[in-house]
């Protein structure tokens, strides 16, 4: 065995008991924040609420983390479908998709970090990076207004159909041969993979926007996938503990994710494997879209609403 490949190795087996522990603190937030609702409930008074999950947010988490771990995202979609079915109030989309998708995406890390070559050391200092941005990210979004959010996640939404369109028509590289950046190389792909993870939690997935970085710095495609998986393996635990904290989620839309998501993560990965999706994101586009349009005409009739009462 090289020194090389027992680096690989190594930083391998670190990274997978890194997503190991952040599943577990994770888990452990979740239920203690559930736990802390019911008694504030019973304290109040309140009949308590029902926690399980609709069979649409169920329905959602599976189609929506199917095609996540073939490449296509699942923040986009999600939020498309959130707002078509009136499932989550735009001010707590960002937190239910945060911490609703954080389990399937860490058993997608688990499946491409063990079968997907690339350096270790960019693979780190990239998900490391990606995590930074997620905590500084979460401390701002959690704390705005709701037209703030519908504003942000539109504007967001516009972005992401931008760079999948762009992936569509063959406007962006599709990627070299490398499976490690070094020099400024590197610096660049650290400094997005920050933006990104902190994006990442206003509802702007990390896939398509760290797919073409990754391409023009000459990445190989392929060696993509841990990274793209990895960093929101380790953001969105992060992020979503912020969340938790601020309350600014949907239970059971939340929940319906996360039951439907992990059958389907596996699914993808050990059984269909690959699927010819460019019909399905050229579906995306048109639906983000139209999603982004409405979430923007909403703040704006919201906000003439508020000024036409003062």
């Amino acid at each position: 065995m090289t020194p090389s490949s027992t680096t690989f190795v190594d930083a391998k087996e670190i990274l997978l008991i890194a997503y190991a522990l952040s599943a577990v603190m994770y888990t452990w937030f979740l239920a203690r924040d559930f736990t802390r609702r019911r008694r504030e409930q019973r304290e109040a008074g309140v009949p308590l609420t029902h926690k399980a999950p609709t069979r649409g947010g169920i329905t959602t988490g599976f189609f929506t983390n199917f095609f996540d771990a073939l490449g296509v995202g699942s923040y986009a979609t999600t939020t498309s479908i959130f707002r078509f079915w009136n499932m989550v109030p735009d001010e707590q989309i960002p937190g239910t998709m945060n911490v609703g998708h954080t389990l399937p995406t860490v058993v997608e890390a688990f499946f491409f970090t063990q079968l997907v070559p690339i350096d270790a050391r960019t693979l780190i200092l990239l998900v490391a990076a990606a995590v930074a941005g997620a905590w500084m990210g979460a401390s701002v979004v959690v704390s705005w207004p709701r037209r703030a959010v519908q504003i942000g996640m539109g504007s967001a939404l516009f972005v992401a159909a931008a760079l999948m369109l762009s992936g569509l028509l063959s406007l962006t590289p599709a990627g070299g041969v490398a499976l490690s950046l070094t020099g400024w190389k590197l610096g660049v792909a650290i400094s997005v993979n920050f933006i990104l993870g902190a994006l990442m939690t206003l509802g702007i997935g990390l896939y398509a926007p760290c797919m073409i970085m990754m391409s023009l710095l000459g990445m190989s495609p392929t060696a993509v996938f841990p990274v793209m998986t990895g960093s929101c393996a380790l953001l969105m635990p992060v992020a979503s503990i912020r969340f938790l904290r601020s309350g600014r989620y949907e239970p059971r839309a939340l929940l319906g994710l996360l039951v439907g998501g992990i059958p389907a993560v596996l699914i993808a990965v050990y059984v269909v494997k690959s699927l010819p999706v460019t019909v399905m994101k050229w579906l995306v586009v048109v639906v983000v879209v139209y999603t982004a349009t409405g979430l923007l005409r909403t703040a704006a009739r919201e906000r003439a609403a508020a000024a036409g009462a003062a």
